[in-house]
């Protein structure tokens, strides 16, 4: 499969954007249950650009910040599943409203109850500290897929298939 410099370019630039967005934590009322800004942006960034880039971003960024010592086999593993119900919600519902609403919290259960497995802790404990973060991807991914869409360098790119 051959990529034209357009494609290599756009995910390059959606990678750049989930690695960035990633390290930007977003603090919370409840001590400890921080979340990451890049959440809603990896929803809109599905939505608006179709599943295959944004599991192709994605985990090019879970690579990069793995390699750069930014996150751990855990937050990787973490950041994965929530990509892969994600996409599974996008093969569902498509760009709509109730994905973009939904896919964010119901991938970060699903993240948070895979994660309980592996480390033994309560997964109610670790779903009730994503609580915040699940709040407020469902409010942000609708607003950040509006951007994304009205953004300048997506037009340029407008010729590219879904």
């Amino acid at each position: 499969m051959q990529l034209s410099h357009r494609e290599l370019c756009l995910t390059a630039l959606l990678t750049a954007l989930i690695t960035i967005s990633g390290s930007l934590k977003i603090p919370s009322f409840v001590p400890g249950s921080e979340f990451q800004l890049s959440a809603p942006i990896a929803v809109a960034i599905c939505g608006v650009f179709g599943i295959k880039r944004y599991l192709t971003a994605g985990i090019a960024a879970s690579v990069l910040c793995l390699m750069l010592g930014t996150q751990n086999i855990f937050n990787v593993f973490i950041a994965l599943s929530f990509r892969a119900v994600v996409a599974c919600c996008c093969l569902l519902w498509g760009n709509s409203k109730l994905f973009y609403v939904l896919a964010g919290p119901l991938a970060s259960a699903a993240a948070r109850l895979l994660l309980s497995l592996f480390v033994g802790k309560a997964a109610i404990a670790l779903i009730a500290a994503a609580v915040p973060g699940m709040i407020f991807t469902a409010f942000a991914a609708p607003l950040f897929s509006a951007v994304l869409n009205r953004a300048a360098f997506i037009k340029a790119y407008a010729k590219l298939p879904r």
